[in-house]
């Protein structure tokens, strides 16, 4: 006896309508003023989405698409009418009738100062986005004092010390840590980290869930740290690599650029960027590869990539060696 809804198992389909997710439900509008203009966003949005609808251009440090917005660098702050201080536009919540001053004398002296204390205690150098904030607002760092000498080639390759002494002359502890160099894959330079936590929430709960590093001291002590200060190889970190995905300084490092870059051949000019699809698996992870002299250099991934969002294993993000052998 033949059972006629029986699925034809060459279809790996069952037989019948296939299941599609509701629509969203229609959110309530909320109409603010920027800048003298207005301008509706849906209900839940922040004060940045809503300057960005309208082509404000909000400076961010310790905010990415991808990330829980931790309100820790204070550049994107902007005026709210009414307010007692300046609120930051990456979490506040718009809302009906605001009105919203994003380039204000307050928010300006504001900005130039966060960037100004920020560039006066660590290495900016590799941080291009953070230089063109300097000049935007005119910030002058030197104010504070002479900027942070990047570290000496001697001091970039030194491996790893057996454990982190903060320093007790005023300056962050961050800052006097060596280069790390401890694995063959990124390189930690935390003489150019600005404490922004984007590459603790990448490893926590908002992409890898490894919580291999976390913020480790307060005021002055404060830097990012694995658990007990073990070196890398010895801490849960799986080298996903996310953590330099989202670094806005270069604290965070391939260590093929890092090593171009102490020879002196890392050259962003002549390279090329292409997206491909990642071979490794089946989930279909966007890379984006950047190539220069018919070598791959280091590999990304889109932020608006709706399988990952930006986001890699060890495989997609550091796997690719094996096309630059002969």
């Amino acid at each position: 006896m033949t059972v006629q809804n029986a699925p034809d198992l060459k279809i790996p389909v069952p037989r019948g309508p296939v299941p599609v997710a509701p629509p969203p439900r229609p959110r309530n509008m909320v109409e603010v003023t920027i800048d003298g203009q207005k301008v509706a966003v849906p209900e839940g949005a922040t004060l940045l989405e809503a300057a960005r609808q309208i082509g404000i251009d909000t400076p961010t440090l310790c905010y990415l698409e991808n990330l829980t917005p931790v309100n820790v660098c204070r550049v994107c702050v902007v005026e709210v009418e009414n307010a007692r201080t300046l609120v930051p536009a990456c979490s506040r919540k718009a809302e009906p009738g605001m009105v919203v001053k994003t380039d204000s004398e307050r928010v300006r002296l504001s900005r130039r100062m966060v960037l100004e204390l920020l560039a006066s205690s660590v290495d900016v150098s590799t941080a291009p986005q953070f230089q063109e904030y300097m000049a935007r607002y005119d910030a002058r760092p030197e104010r504070f004092g002479p900027p942070e000498p990047p570290a000496g080639p001697g001091e970039r390759d030194a491996a790893i010390p057996g454990h982190h002494h903060p320093p007790h002359d005023g300056h962050a502890a961050t800052v006097h840590q060596p280069v790390k160099v401890d694995n063959d894959l990124y390189v930690r330079d935390y003489s150019k980290c600005i404490v922004c936590y984007k590459c603790v929430e990448a490893c926590g709960t908002d992409a890898q869930n490894t919580f291999a590093i976390a913020v480790a001291g307060r005021g002055f002590e404060a830097r990012i740290s694995t658990e007990f200060d073990v070196h890398l190889p010895d801490s849960a970190c799986v080298y996903c690599g996310n953590c330099i995905g989202v670094c806005p300084t270069g604290a965070l490092m391939f260590k093929s650029e890092h090593d171009m870059r102490q020879a002196g051949t890392w050259d962003e000019s002549r390279q090329t960027e292409t997206d491909t699809i990642c071979a490794y698996c089946g989930v279909g992870c966007t890379l984006t590869v950047h190539v220069q002299d018919e070598k791959i250099v280091k590999v990304s991934s889109p932020l608006d990539h709706d399988v990952t969002n930006g986001h890699l294993c060890i495989k997609g993000r550091f796997g690719w060696e094996f096309v630059n052998s002969r």
